[in-house]
């Protein structure tokens, strides 16, 4: 997803890129969580529309997450790290997630244009 940031930011700092780092694998590569993909693009969205004051009205940012998490599991299949490793190889084969983090930057891109 830093590809992302950069074609938004032009630059992702050093700082926000180690954050993001333990995202990865379904959270430090155990492979049971949320996928890091999907992660990264909920980071993005807050990035561009998350509140800044407790008291800001974050509904449009939660909407938008909403929609990036349904979009991604209509095209690709699942939320958990692993069960998008099964499903898409099955349970004896390492999958490259190089893969699934283009489908899911194309998903996170077309939910921000249409939001525009």
């Amino acid at each position: 997803m830093r590809a992302v940031g950069e074609h938004l930011w032009g630059q992702v700092d050093n700082q926000v890129q180690r954050a993001t780092s333990g995202l990865s694998g379904g959270v430090g590569g155990t492979h049971e969580e949320l996928c890091g993909a999907l992660s990264g693009g909920v980071l993005i969205i807050g990035a561009l529309h998350g509140r800044v004051l407790p008291d800001e009205d974050d509904s449009y940012c939660r909407d938008l997450s909403a929609r990036y998490r349904e979009r991604f599991v209509q095209e690709i299949g699942a939320t958990r790290c692993a069960d998008l490793r099964e499903s898409t190889y099955g349970s004896d084969k390492e999958w490259p997630c190089s893969v699934l983090v283009e489908r899911a930057t194309r998903v996170l891109l077309e939910v921000l244009r249409e939001a525009e």
